[in-house]
């Protein structure tokens, strides 16, 4: 299945001031999100970023919150799955036909697995971008990955993503996201 600018959702979960360090390799994680960001915001398509408890771990970081501007919907969660908080949830839902979730962030053995499995039971396709997931251990990541996609979620990359939105070279999206996978 191909992903489409017309169904599709961005989930940022947790990218956060105090977790992000913790990361075994964060650069990753906020370079890619925010690249998937930029790409959203040029298609118009809606992007939710999470924060768990974010009196404790602080917000979103500077980088997310800047390539987000104000395009972005912010929650604050206590609930480790996305889905098992009910604003977000009916955020989500709120674009019914946007039915294919791209999902980033951090812990992917945490936040991102839950919400994944629990978006597929739902009845979302949901997407993991493997290259901007992270955990505080790798094996944890690695595990994480193998159960999501077990699971039917589909692994994507960064590029994946940008390249299936846009579809064809040689458009004026085309030229617009360029220095974003060169």
């Amino acid at each position: 299945m191909i992903l489409s600018t017309d169904k599709a959702q961005l989930l940022v979960i947790d990218v956060q001031e105090k977790l992000a360090p913790a990361m075994s390799d964060a650069g990753p994680v906020i370079a890619n999100s925010a690249k998937l960001i930029t790409a959203a915001r040029h298609f118009h398509i809606p992007v939710t970023l999470s924060e768990q408890y974010p009196r404790g771990i602080g917000t979103t970081v500077a980088t997310l919150r800047e390539a987000a501007d104000d395009a972005a919907s912010v929650f604050e969660k206590i609930a480790f799955s996305c889905l098992r908080d009910e604003a977000i949830a009916a955020h989500l839902s709120v674009a019914s036909e946007r039915k294919q979730i791209i999902i980033t962030g951090i812990e992917a053995h945490v936040c991102v697995l839950q919400s994944a499995l629990d978006l597929k039971q739902a009845g979302y396709d949901a997407f993991v971008v493997v290259d901007a997931i992270a955990s505080r251990e790798e094996t944890s990541r690695e595990t994480a990955l193998r159960r999501m996609e077990q699971a039917g979620v589909h692994p994507v990359t960064t590029e994946m993503v940008i390249f299936e939105w846009l579809g064809r070279a040689g458009t004026a999206d085309f030229k617009a996201l360029l220095p974003l996978i060169k």
